[in-house]
């Protein structure tokens, strides 16, 4: 019995086989998301693919990130699927006469409406991680999303993100989000780490600068949406609080993963001067603490709630499988950095409860929403759309390395895209990969 708990613990030997048996099973739950023009479907609860309901560019893009680590990872089948989604992203899900990228497609092949910052910067995620993974196509499509970020989503001035333009991009919307800001410093990480562009992590770190003004005057619950002119809106959807992307109040799996990426820009912009860093560790953890305060085990059940109000009183009790992932994510990486046995902790309470409540054992993967009291509901989040949040949980570790190691000491600065520097690296990680990961063959 003491055996089976090491599979919870951070950095066992079990951890490190637990992990890569997830990883296994996601990847191989995921492998039917491919349309025949590239765009993902949205998975079921079995991994089959659901043809009735929209195929959407941040699914599309998400699974190319996943499957580009897949590659990494020697997984024979992700080359061809990363292949295919990106010829989707250039293709079928691109609008060629306004710019930019159509949120989705119908099942009767008809173009949803809008240009949505948070797809474009999953097209730039995408486009990193493709390059990085050798993909042929992954140039084209990371110089285009750029262009078309820059010119439609940045907004220099303010240091953050414009949230949805009409489709013809001549209307921009009065509404500004924090969500799509987050997966903007996500993708900025990314597109400085796969092309050593630092004007992308500065500006990752100008919007980090604003987040932490906010949370740390909320009582470090993150204000998520605000006007045109970035009043926050306490009580936007109040009377519809568990909106899929816009929810009421504040939603914790969010400060959790900002708590991640706040470490990671600090960490990689001021690697010369890791005490530089101090400051953003410290309001990582506070965010982290915060958000694990406010909704771990608050509600007579194990779990994480989607949201609370201002107070930290829970309003959607529902357990998401994303903050979960988010949450096994900041634990550990807050783990490595601090040292500190409260992450390492909290992380074997997550990797428990992840094993005992969310792992499907029967169809795969994770399943995407429970209630209050653990039960399989699909209200928010029916089926199981994607594994990008679960698969990057399993991937942190070998993260850490890629982040901090590899790029920081071999890549140039001066160079914008470097082919036969990524060739090398394709292969040297990979080795990297198969031996701290070795059983995963």
């Amino acid at each position: 019995m003491e055996n089976s708990g090491k599979k919870y613990q951070i950095d066992t030997e079990e951890n490190k086989m637990f992990l890569g048996e997830l990883q296994k099973n996601l990847l191989n739950f995921g492998k039917g998301f491919l349309s025949p023009g590239g765009s993902a479907y949205f998975l079921g609860d079995d991994g089959t693919p659901w043809k009735d309901r929209n195929r959407e560019t941040w699914i599309t893009c998400r699974m190319v990130h996943v499957y580009s680590m897949g590659i990494m990872l020697g997984d024979k089948e992700s080359p061809a699927l990363v292949h295919g989604a990106v010829h989707g992203l250039l293709e079928e899900l691109k609008d060629r006469e306004n710019g930019g990228w159509y949120p989705g497609i119908t099942p009767d092949n008809k173009f949803l409406p809008d240009k949505q910052c948070y797809a474009h910067a999953f097209v730039l995620l995408a486009a990193s991680s493709a390059l990085l993974a050798g993909e042929k196509d992954a140039e084209t499509l990371l110089k285009d999303a750029l262009e078309l970020f820059d010119k439609r989503f940045w907004d220099e001035k303010q240091g953050l993100t414009y949230d949805t333009w009409n489709t013809e991009f001549t209307v921009l919307d009065d509404y500004r989000g924090l969500n799509a800001n987050m997966h903007t410093v996500e993708a900025f990480l990314a597109v400085a780490d796969a092309i050593k562009e630092e004007k992308y992590r500065i500006r990752a770190g100008r919007i980090i600068d604003h987040v932490i003004g906010w949370a740390s005057a909320n009582d470090w619950r993150i204000p998520e949406h605000f006007t045109k002119e970035w009043k926050a809106d306490l009580d936007c959807n109040k009377e519809c609080p568990a909106d899929r992307f816009k929810p009421y109040g504040a939603t914790p799996g969010h400060g959790i993963e900002w708590a991640r990426l706040i470490v990671q820009w600090a960490y990689s912009s001021y690697k010369d001067t890791p005490d530089s860093a101090e400051v953003y560790l410290k309001a990582a953890e506070k965010l982290y603490n915060r958000a694990v305060e406010d909704s771990w085990n608050v509600d007579g059940n194990p779990g994480i709630v989607y949201t609370t109000d201002w107070d930290g009183k829970p309003v959607v009790h529902d357990r998401m499988h994303w903050t979960l992932a988010e949450a096994i994510n900041t634990s550990a990486v807050l783990w490595h950095i601090t040292h500190k046995q409260k992450y390492a902790k909290d992380y074997e309470e997550f990797m428990r409860y992840l094993d005992d409540k969310v792992l499907d054992y029967k169809n795969g993967s994770w399943f995407h929403q429970l209630d209050e009291n653990n039960n399989v509901i699909g209200t928010v989040w029916p089926g199981k759309s994607d594994v990008y949040h679960a698969f990057q949980s399993t991937w942190i570790l070998i993260k850490l390395l890629y982040q901090f190691f590899w790029f920081t000491k071999y890549i140039k600065r001066d160079v914008f895209f470097l082919k036969p520097a990524i060739n090398e690296f394709f292969y040297f990680f990979q080795e990297i990969i198969h031996l701290y990961f070795s059983w995963i063959e």
